[in-house]
C-alpha cells in the first residue's frame, strides 16, 4: 500500500503544512506546480527533500487559483486545460532534474480533481496533457470514478486512491468540504478506519452505510491540522498489522 501526500503548498512567507516531517512518512509526494500553491523555491525544496528520503515524486496539476488554492470550480476550454497542465508538468520535471528527483505520476488538485473525476470532457483533457508530455506518466485518480476506465481506454496506468481524512458518500464520491463532517481529525479513528478499509475492501460512508472501495494508495492532505501526526499514527498501525507499504511508481 502507498500513502501519499499534498506537498510544495507553501508560498513565500505563507507556510502550509509540514513538508519535510510528512516526507519521512508517506511513500509518494503530490508536489505543487504554481498554479494552486508553491513557489519555486518552496517546491525545489520539497523536491530535494523528497529524493533525499526515496519518496516518489507526481505533479500535483490544479486550475489557475492561488487565491482559492484550486478548490473553485473552472470550466476553460479544451486548449486552455490541455496546455495548463503540460506547463505544470513541464515546469516540476525541471525542478525535479535539478533536486536529483524525477516526476512519475501526476494527481490533479482540488476542483479539478473532482470535476475530471466525473467531466468527461475535462477528464480527457487531462488525459491528452499527460499522453503529450509523457505517456509513462501514471495518474493517481477518484476510487471508482468513470475517468479510472476512461484513462485507462486510452493507455495511461491509472492508479486508484483512498483519502483517509475525508468522509464518503455512498456513490464514492467525496463529502463536500462545505459539510460539516466532510474533513476527518482523529488520528487514532482515521488509521483504524485505513486498516479495517485495507483488511475488508469495504469504508464507512457518511450515512452509516458500508462501501466497497477498490484503491492501491491512501491520501493524507498536508494542510490539514495535525497531517503530521496523523499520517505517521497511519503508518504505524498498517505496519503493525503487517501491511507493506511503498510507492506504487517508481
Amino acid at each position: 500500500m502507498d500513502i501519499n501526500s499534498d506537498l510544495g503548498e507553501s508560498y513565500g512567507a505563507w507556510r502550509m503544512g509540514d513538508d519535510a516531517a510528512m516526507l519521512a512518512i508517506v511513500t509518494s509526494a503530490n508536489v505543487a506546480c504554481g498554479f494552486h500553491a508553491g513557489d519555486p523555491a518552496g517546491i525545489l525544496q520539497t523536491l530535494k527533500n523528497a529524493a533525499a528520503h526515496g519518496v516518489a515524486v507526481g505533479a500535483h496539476v490544479a486550475y489557475p487559483d492561488l487565491v482559492g488554492f484550486g478548490r473553485r470550480n473552472m470550466d476553460p476550454s479544451s486548449s486552455e486545460l490541455v496546455a495548463d497542465v503540460i506547463y505544470q508538468i513541464g515546469a516540476l520535471q525541471g525542478l525535479a532534474a535539478a533536486a536529483g528527483a524525477r516526476v512519475s505520476y501526476v494527481k490533479p488538485h482540488g476542483a479539478l480533481y473532482n470535476t475530471i473525476a466525473h467531466d468527461e470532457r475535462q477528464g480527457n483533457d487531462v488525459v491528452s496533457a499527460l499522453l503529450a508530455i509523457d505517456p509513462r506518466l501514471q495518474l493517481l485518480a477518484l476510487a471508482g470514478s468513470p475517468l479510472i476506465a476512461r484513462a485507462r481506454a486510452r493507455g495511461l496506468t491509472v492508479v486508484a486512491e483512498a483519502f483517509a481524512d475525508r468522509a464518503y458518500n455512498e456513490d464514492g464520491t467525496l463529502v463536500s468540504r462545505r459539510l460539516e463532517g466532510a474533513v476527518l481529525h482523529d488520528p487514532d479513528a482515521v488509521a483504524e478506519r485505513m486498516l479495517q478499509w485495507v483488511q475488508t475492501g469495504e469504508i464507512t460512508a457518511v450515512t452509516g452505510k458500508r462501501i466497497r472501495l477498490q484503491a492501491d494508495s491512501i491520501c493524507v492532505h498536508g494542510d490539514s491540522p495535525g497531517a503530521v501526526e496523523m499520517a505517521r499514527r497511519i503508518r504505524a498501525r498498517l505496519s503493525a498489522a503487517g501491511v507493506a507499504l511503498k510507492a506504487f511508481a517508481a
